[in-house]
């Protein structure tokens, strides 16, 4: 099961991400940020900064929003992974 086991804001809505594959990269997320109502506050770029590590683990906020660890895995590095949770 893909999970990140580390995270560092770069700017703007970037985040680098290390898997524990090994494998490495910088997202950027300002797409998914503008797409769900439940991420509007992470607009304010201080605020997107606040990321943590969940249980998954996988990047989430205060605010609710979190993302699938294999879905940052696959914009990260292109390769498609199967999900092992369900979506909520």
């Amino acid at each position: 099961m893909i999970g990140v086991s580390e995270a560092k804001y770069q700017d703007g809505y970037k985040i680098w991400i290390k898997f524990n594959t090994g494998e490495s990269g910088v997202v950027d997320l300002l797409d998914l940020i503008q797409k769900y109502k439940v991420a509007t506050p992470l607009l304010a770029t201080d605020e997107f900064k606040k990321f943590y590590l969940d249980g998954w683990p996988t990047l989430a906020w205060s605010c609710g929003f979190d993302l699938a660890p294999e879905s940052l895995y696959e914009r990260v590095t292109g390769k498609r992974r199967d999900r092992g949770r369900k979506s909520s």
